[in-house]
């Protein structure tokens, strides 16, 4: 019989100091919560094998697949600013790599267990967190985001304490790969510059290989780092996503969305919203995430000097040119996305202000940020009847003073006049970039209720269906695109570590 999985490590090929060799840790008594069968389809996997006693005992990290090299990565990081030396995976095990259609993906179980990186921590997670991981990386692939996948969540029969004693789980992730710009901080920080330039070039290798032919490869490197992560964030914002913990050891080189603990979504819109209960300062508030990642990336460029150029001054230099590229790139993305949120496919002078002065308007009046921009889509006027009345009031409803929306309002129309095509061409496009359906925090934290306290996991594979089609109406699940009570202010999220 073939192996389960087909893989091929080249990560684990490296080096012995890019990372551990440490085994899962094995545990009491596994059941299999949910496997992806899609996304193990697409990996060029079995579902059926993967569901079976050996698929689960390797899910739950009770057996080492064969051809599998299992290893806990090393990385520092900047953790709310404060530079980190070593960090690594303290409860994460990368089993291998499988090369499938789409190219190379890891495949890693979070929380197996305890590795050299574990930082006195159990190496293991709790239901709740891996539940939410797998929703939300589930929800942000199916809004077009770029994210990590999960394969599957599996209960370990064990508990965990943290500020009480919780069901254990393993989420098994699958990323394009576990590079962070942590991972180049840990081999600057120790003046590694055989193991720096060893990593940059398996980073582009994996990510970027037409850099390889760059005159400069790793400015190349480092420019499509920049270009990835400038049009990552401005796709969050565009959903009203807040990643919550944005360290240095939580940016992924690939360009995905990485590491999901005290995540959530906008609800009533204010861009200084920030949910973890652990950023006290608002540091990776909303509003603040295309700063912090130019912060962050540009700590990944400190990290890389002595490869841009043996000369520091002209290092420095390559540097700075490539992340002054940063703003460009998230300023086209950014409201590009909120042009077609707008139904404006095409670009003029005052787009920007027009939709600049929506956001100020919603945010003065508590407006939802995902049912303002859904219902707009309604709201928009069929020449010569003008708009639907009710599609009109939904909209203006959201508002504290709907006169606030009126004022906008015309001023819209008139741009919408400019544009070609018709209102049903309008509408269709408004629809593709405006979601129904995100995973409303108080849906997510109701659904992990369930499953904790009452080993009820019918409302996490009722989310799952639902957030599967974020763009359709589904009219059989129209509660679920409601905002909660109060517009979700209090609301806070945690790591889950």
């Amino acid at each position: 019989m073939t192996a389960l999985f087909p893989f091929d490590n080249s990560y684990a090929r490296l080096p012995g100091r890019f990372f551990a060799r440490i085994a899962p840790t094995p545990v009491e008594a596994p059941r299999l919560v949910r496997l992806n069968r899609t996304l193990a389809s697409d990996l060029g996997l079995d579902p059926a094998r993967l569901e079976s006693p050996e698929g689960l005992e390797i899910l739950a990290g009770r057996r080492v697949p064969e051809g599998a090299e299992p290893i806990a990565t090393a990385y520092a990081g900047h953790q709310f600013g404060q530079f980190v030396p070593q960090l690594g995976d303290g409860r994460a095990i990368l089993l291998g790599e499988v090369v499938g259609r789409d190219g190379r993906r890891d495949i890693q179980l979070k929380g197996a267990g305890p590795t050299p990186f574990s930082r006195r921590g159990d190496g293991r997670a709790a239901l709740g967190p891996v539940l939410r991981e797998y929703l939300v990386s589930e929800a942000m692939h199916a809004l077009g985001i770029p994210t990590t996948r999960a394969l599957a969540a599996v209960t370990t029969g064990e508990q965990v304490i943290r500020e009480t004693v919780l069901p254990g789980a393993v989420l098994t992730r699958v990323a394009s790969s576990h590079i962070r710009v942590g991972s180049f901080q840990f081999f600057a920080a120790r003046g590694d510059v055989e193991g720096l330039r060893a990593l940059a070039d398996h980073a582009i290798a994996r990510h970027d290989p037409a850099a390889a032919d760059a005159e400069n490869p790793y400015r190349a490197l480092l420019e499509g780092v920049i270009r990835r992560q400038a049009e990552l964030v401005a796709r969050w914002l565009s959903v009203g996503f807040i990643h919550g913990v944005m360290n240095t050891d939580n940016m992924s080189i690939a360009g995905e969305t990485i590491d999901y603990g005290p995540c959530a979504f906008l609800d009533t819109y204010d861009p200084a919203t920030a949910f973890s209960s652990i950023d006290r300062h608002g540091r990776y508030a909303y509003g603040n995430q295309p700063r912090i990642a130019l912060w962050n990336l540009t700590r990944l460029a400190e990290a890389l000097l002595p490869l841009l150029s043996d000369d520091e001054t002209r290092a420095v230099a390559e540097a700075e040119a490539a992340l002054s590229g940063f703003a460009a790139i998230f300023e086209a993305a950014y409201h590009g996305g909120l042009n077609r949120k707008l139904g404006l496919a095409t670009t003029r002078d005052g787009d920007a202000s027009l939709a600049g002065d929506l956001l100020k308007a919603m945010a003065e009046n508590e407006a939802d940020f995902t049912l303002t921009f859904r219902r707009l889509g309604d709201a928009v006027p069929e020449p010569g009847s003008g708009c639907e009345p009710a599609a009109v009031e939904a909209v203006r409803s959201l508002f504290i003073d709907p006169t606030a929306y009126d004022r906008w309002a015309e001023r819209w129309h008139n741009r919408l006049a400019e544009e070609p095509g018709t209102a049903a061409e309008r509408k269709r496009m408004m629809r593709t970039a405006n979601p129904a359906f995100i995973p409303r925090n108080h849906r997510v934290e109701a659904m992990i209720e369930a499953a904790v306290e009452r080993q009820d996991y019918a409302p996490f594979e009722t989310l799952l269906t639902v957030l599967s089609r974020p763009y359709d109406d589904q009219p059989d699940f129209a509660h679920y695109a409601e905002a909660p009570e109060g517009g979700g202010r209090g609301y806070r999220t945690f790591c889950g570590t």
